[in-house]
């Protein structure tokens, strides 16, 4: 495999899993202006980190991480970006809840399900797969957050607008969240991203799920700049998939490309190489990854 970088200044986003949970104390009255004031808050824990160990010097790369993770100690990562504008578009719309989609490891459902808990909405998950046992720490998270989780097979998830739309019909009162915040409002909060990056770079990198962040990325982009996400799925068709037609419905910009070589067998799978990867990388950098994303996204560019 080879790193779709070469020898250039560029920044990895580092997007938190399971510790980062992005959610806003945000009051139902005056929203806007609180979301306004919490931001100013919230993003001056944001460092820009250069990486300067051997790990990837010997690589010939010059890199820079967005500590999105040092945002707040539990409101962290690209999911508050994703979420802050349809949170805010629930709360106008008068809804009582949220509902959305994602798998037993996904931390969009958890981001989702503090969200909610901190703006006193209810929050519903639409769940991946049959319930195991024991539970994995994002359920968990999910659970004491408050989400009601509803489980389905994973094939009639592939039909999420038939799953959808009879539960809207009964629940009127909630205001439904694609899949990732994977929306022109997710995109928009996703675009948000890189005006808090210190510098100018040639390459712009990112761990990709739904594209969402990636796509935000893609737009906000200037000229010259080159911007890559590396997916966490195993997608077999890589050049017709729904993460592509998704971003070449939201931009048309063509400065970017997605790596699908380092999935390491396919979406929350993991292997003893990479596990012993993110400790080198937590060992020389002080920077924690996980297995679903961020790990997969450094080892795309230090390969």
């Amino acid at each position: 495999m080879v790193s779709p970088v070469g020898p250039n200044p560029c920044i990895c986003f580092i997007l938190p899993y399971l510790e980062a949970i992005p959610a806003a104390s945000i009051n139902r009255v005056g929203c806007i202006i609180l979301i306004l004031k919490f931001q100013v808050r919230m993003y001056k824990n944001i460092v820009t980190q250069t990486l300067r160990k051997p790990l990837f010097k010997t690589r010939g790369l010059s890199l820079d991480v967005l500590r999105l993770d040092k945002i707040h100690r539990h409101i962290s990562g690209n999911k508050w970006y994703k979420l802050k504008y349809h949170t805010t578009e629930a709360l106008r719309q008068g809804k009582t809840g949220i509902v959305t989609f994602g798998g037993a490891y996904s931390n969009h459902l958890v981001a989702t399900a503090v969200a909610c808990k901190e703006q006193h909405l209810k929050s519903v998950g639409i769940v991946r797969g049959e319930q195991t046992f024991p539970e994995n720490n994002s359920i968990i998270q999910m659970k004491e957050a408050g989400m009601e989780l509803i489980y389905v097979n994973r094939e009639e998830y592939k039909n999420k607008e038939q799953l959808i739309t009879p539960f809207i019909e009964k629940n009127n009162e909630y205001y439904y969240v694609p899949e990732g915040g994977q929306s022109d409002l997710g995109v928009k909060g996703a675009g948000e991203i890189l005006s808090e990056a210190s510098d100018t770079y040639t390459h712009i990198i990112c761990a990709v799920g739904t594209g969402t962040t990636l796509a935000g990325i893609i737009n906000a982009s200037g000229d010259g700049q080159t911007v890559i996400g590396t997916c966490a799925l195993k997608i077999q068709d890589q050049n017709d998939n729904e993460i592509d037609r998704f971003i070449t419905s939201i931009t048309t910009k063509r400065n970017w490309s997605i790596d699908y070589d380092h999935h390491f067998g396919g979406y929350a799978k993991k292997t003893t190489e990479l596990i012993a990867f993110m400790n080198s990388v937590y060992e020389e950098e002080n920077i924690p990854t996980d297995f679903v994303y961020t790990a997969k996204m450094f080892y795309a560019v230090y390969d």
